[in-house]
């Protein structure tokens, strides 16, 4: 196999530019005497101005040498090797003209070259210097490389981006691919060539990619749409074509993109939707001047929601958790903000009233984001007491002290698992929901709940659990043939919730649309699929039973709720069933009860009808 291993000696790359200054300077010469030159007589006139000649050369090869065009490989010449040629081979043009003019007024009365013959050597040599160049980077990309590849590539995306991936590729050596083609939706790119390929259009790519024998795709889009890498995908898996994306250049080192920056696409650029649009002068004017008290702070939704808040002009942040070594990495991570000096850390646990009540009195908090909870369902099943102190008392708690202290504004941020449960966690959430709602009349603040699904990439969900596994080698464990899930990014949830907070009036439980589900199945499979690898052959996916507590499809309503819109296309309000007087008296008797844990599961169910356990051992109390 033909293979360059080593570059070009950089002394001979200097020779070789020197023999084409005086290759272009000889044919100056016979193109000025219209190619009737007298060899002999020229022979003669050469050795006769050898000094000049002489002169010539050293200028040409320091000038040359000072502009480093030796010093970029050949076979990878790009434009701005081309201008650094120009730039020297212009300069010394410069200077010999310079230099021959001073001569021919103090020393003698001739020019060492006539200022035409110069001028048609700048254009002879910047012709073949740069064009030797090119043909032999055509030449290493069409036969040398060409030998190498193993890969067919599009690239999506004919802008700088686009380019940049391309001159990326060819210029790397370890990368056997070979450039095919643009893709590109604008029609005044479409047809034409761009660094010498051609640009196709985008509404041809699935014929294009088999027509072409094209093995990978790569999108070369700044912050291309969700919907748009969805498309892309669903095309080029069909095809089973590869494909990659180019990071955000903000990732790359020193501005420049190299190899390890174009990799595969994460599937929660997938599942992602359009950019939300906030009110800010609202949420400002709301936040402004305000303390901000945060639970479970160290969390996906409690960090983000802590980013959210931090870009207005609050007066203070009191982030709290108990788990102290995810505060503490939210810390060092915020310690770079110049609003950090405004933020204030504890661990402390909200099932602890009197360590709640030292934290209001000494903070005094305008607003409370309440998110701590315990979420995972199995584990829930398993610990219900865990779920019932921390889900329901702790979320007690923080309404009793938020009533007390006469805070503005609190926001409880709940599940769809409180829909129509069918686990410990969702009825323990749904009860923390009835208790926001109910407490909203005893004082002036204003209780609001919001409620969505899935977060991708929060913790303990299931694409980086995915990943892992797939990583390991798998198998991926999916749990039923038929469950679904909806997802929601997590600064979009963060978002939403923040919206959820400026429109709130108190007593709303604001429903956040989630878009179109997906089967879980489906989503290991696209995984596997974008790690290069084929399901069930690569990598397996093993269908385990559904654990304790888990439901197929999740849900947003209840049966018996309805919703009434608001101006935000993305926010809906649920109405829900009016709460049983007896409300307060079964959530007493849930909190006081010894801990027998058949019995207190069975108040639960009383305070929630719909809870109905499934593949769980409280089934046995929804007979009775």
């Amino acid at each position: 196999m033909l293979k360059l291993k080593t570059a070009t000696p950089r002394w001979i790359i200097i020779v070789i530019d020197l023999f084409v200054s005086i290759f272009s300077l000889l044919l100056a010469y016979f193109i000025r005497f219209d190619l009737n030159t007298n060899l002999y007589a020229m022979k003669n006139e050469w050795l006769l101005h050898w000094p000049e000649f002489l002169t010539y050369l050293l200028i040409k090869g320091l000038v040359f040498y000072a502009f480093g065009i030796h010093k970029g490989l050949v076979r990878y010449t790009s434009i701005q090797d081309s201008q650094r040629i120009l730039k020297a081979n212009l300069t010394s043009t410069i200077l010999f003209i310079i230099i021959s003019a001073v001569r021919s007024i103090t020393w003698d009365t001739t020019y060492l070259f006539p200022s035409s013959i110069l001028l048609m050597e700048f254009i002879i040599s910047l012709m073949f210097l740069i064009g030797s160049r090119f043909v032999i980077k055509l030449w290493y990309i069409e036969t040398v490389k060409s030998v190498e590849i193993s890969e067919r590539v599009f690239i999506y995306g004919a802008g700088a981006m686009g380019n940049i991936a391309k001159r990326t590729i060819e210029n790397d050596n370890r990368i056997q691919q070979k450039v095919i083609g643009f893709i590109d939706n604008n029609p005044s790119l479409v047809g034409n060539r761009i660094d010498g390929i051609k640009v196709y259009d985008a509404e041809q790519l699935e014929r294009l990619l088999t027509e072409m024998n094209i093995e990978k795709v790569i999108v070369a889009i700044r912050k291309p749409k969700p919907e748009l890498l969805r498309a892309l995908v669903d095309v080029c898996l069909s095809k089973q074509v590869k494909i990659q994306r180019v990071q955000d250049p903000n990732t790359w080192v020193n501005g420049e993109l190299t190899p390890k920056k174009i990799g595969k696409i994460d599937i929660s650029e997938l599942l992602g939707r359009a950019h939300i649009q906030l009110n800010h002068e609202r949420l400002s004017a709301e936040l402004h001047d305000k303390t901000i008290l945060i639970t479970g702070a160290a969390g996906s939704i409690g960090s983000g929601i802590t980013q959210e808040v931090i870009k207005y002009a609050v007066r203070k942040i009191i982030l709290i958790d108990q788990a102290e070594s995810a505060l503490y990495d939210l810390q060092q991570v915020l310690i770079s903000n110049e609003q950090a000096k405004h933020i204030h850390f504890c661990v402390g646990d909200i099932r602890n009233k009197t360590a709640l009540l030292e934290l209001f009195e000494t903070h005094k908090p305008d607003i409370v984001f309440h998110a701590a909870a315990y979420k995972h369902v199995p584990l829930m099943e398993e610990n219900p007491q865990e779920a019932i102190t921390t889900n329901i008392k702790g979320t007690k708690n923080l309404t009793e002290c938020a009533i007390q202290f006469q805070i503005e504004k609190f926001i409880f941020v709940s599940t769809d698992k409180a829909v129509n449960p069918t686990n410990i966690m969702g009825a323990s959430k749904r009860i923390a929901e009835m208790i926001v709602q109910h407490t909203n009349d005893r004082g002036i603040t204003k209780f609001i709940t919001t409620r969505f699904g899935n977060v991708l990439g929060s913790n303990g969900s299931v694409i980086p659990l995915f990943q892992r596994q797939i990583e390991e080698g798998g198998p991926i464990s999916v749990t039923d043939e038929r469950i679904t899930r909806y997802f929601m990014t997590i600064p979009e949830a963060c978002q939403l919730v923040l919206e959820a907070f400026s429109m709130g009036n108190g007593g709303e439980i604001f429903v956040f649309d989630m878009g179109e589900s997906v089967r879980i199945i489906d989503l290991a499979t696209k995984m596997i699929l974008l790690n290069g690898l084929e399901p069930n052959k690569d990598i397996e996916i093993k269908i385990t039973g559904l654990r304790p507590g888990e439901k197929l499809y999740e849900e947003l309503l209840a049966d018996n709720e309805t919703t009434l819109p608001t101006h935000h296309p993305k926010i809906l309000i649920a109405k829900t069933r009016a709460i049983s007087a007896t409300f307060e008296q079964q959530v007493s008797s849930l909190l006081e009860q010894p801990n027998n844990i058949m019995k207190r599961v069975s108040t639960m169910k009383e305070i929630v009808p719909e809870f109905k356990s499934n593949n769980s051992q409280f089934q046995q109390l929804d007979r009775n």
